[in-house]
């Protein structure tokens, strides 16, 4: 064991301490000092990275135009590109919360029956976030079909619904 060294040998090595902390070096500084007086920002301008990109929603598409024609009494046949097909122009928004892998499965059901059996339709899920607990399912602007708000654990009036059913009648509305 090394001998004890006396209080005045002590103050010394503080005194040295604080005289050394007084400047501190680090990585980063000397870096700095070294990069300004090697080279100049002439000599090695620094490259430009790539901006990423602002995420946006997801825009709901215009509907289509459909050619009609139309046979008048001279046998004359005539284009109206003007009428839009109201099947084309329907968006149905379907609201589901995120708290349960049970909400989305059903929305993406929905969302794929409503497809596949209405050309045209646009489906959006989640356009806005969604409410806690919430399983609806709307026409964007319009009526709704199906809403369940506010639903505690474990779901039950959600788990509850026949999902085929609830499509075929989404169906029904719409195309009335």
């Amino acid at each position: 064991m090394a001998p004890r060294k006396r209080k005045s040998e002590r103050e010394e090595e503080k005194q040295v301490k604080s005289e050394a902390t007084a400047v501190r070096v680090t990585r980063s500084s000397t870096r700095r000092a070294n990069a300004s007086s090697a080279r100049t920002v002439t000599e090695f301008p620094q490259p430009e990275l790539p901006k990423k990109k602002a995420k946006t929603k997801a825009k709901p598409k215009a509907p289509e135009k459909v050619k009609v024609e139309t046979v008048t009494e001279n046998g004359e046949a005539k284009e109206n590109a003007d009428v839009v097909d109201e099947s084309k122009k329907k968006t149905i928004v379907i609201e589901h919360c995120k708290q349960c892998h049970s909400f989305k499965t059903r929305a993406v059901q929905v969302k794929n029956g409503l497809e596949k059996s209405v050309p045209g339709i646009t489906v959006l899920l989640n356009p806005d976030k969604p409410r806690k607990g919430c399983f609806e399912i709307r026409e964007e602007g319009g009526e709704e079909f199906i809403s369940l708000l506010e639903m505690k654990r474990p779901f039950k009036p959600m788990k509850d619904l026949d999902m085929d059913k609830v499509i075929s009648d989404v169906i029904d509305k719409i195309k009335d």
